[in-house]
């Protein structure tokens, strides 16, 4: 049997308005962070993300756990739905130099997504074809998400 194979595909850097707090129980807090665009640059895929949608996040456990909702277009016009899951953990520390807009190394945390696209643009159908890993960052104010495809 052999070994899963991750090709890098493009990277997805989104630019994010301030998070709404939701909510807050005795064990986890429910926010939402709206996606205001972005950009969508690699070998296998260019183009933009498109404003509106967002990312819903519930931490348990010092651990969030994400679903993020939106939409990129190609560079030829074609539009793609994204649903990307995913986890996000990190020390106090990390956090705080983050959050006062230090570009932390991203193998300082956890921060690992699974996209799944739709579309029904023949050029881009292979993307609704396969499996996806997401690698993420926090970058200058973007959230930026390395996607590779397992081969």
């Amino acid at each position: 049997m052999n070994d899963p194979v991750l090709e890098y595909a493009f990277e997805i850097r989104v630019d994010i308005a301030p998070h709404l707090r939701i909510g807050r129980s005795a064990d986890e807090e429910l926010t939402f962070t709206p996606i205001a665009g972005g950009t969508v640059a690699g070998p296998l895929l260019n183009g933009v993300v498109l404003a509106g949608g967002g990312d819903w996040s519930v931490e348990r456990s010092r651990t969030s756990q994400l679903e993020a909702r939106y939409l990129l277009q190609a560079d030829d016009g074609a539009v793609i739905d994204i649903l990307n899951r995913g986890y996000y953990r990190a020390s106090d520390e990390v956090i705080a130099r983050v959050e006062a807009g230090e570009n932390v190394p991203e193998e300082e945390y956890y921060f690992r997504t699974a996209p799944v696209f739709q579309t029904d643009a023949a050029a881009h159908r292979w993307l609704a074809e396969h499996q996806f890993i997401g690698l993420a960052r926090d970058e200058d104010g973007q959230i930026c998400i390395r996607i590779f495809v397992v081969r």
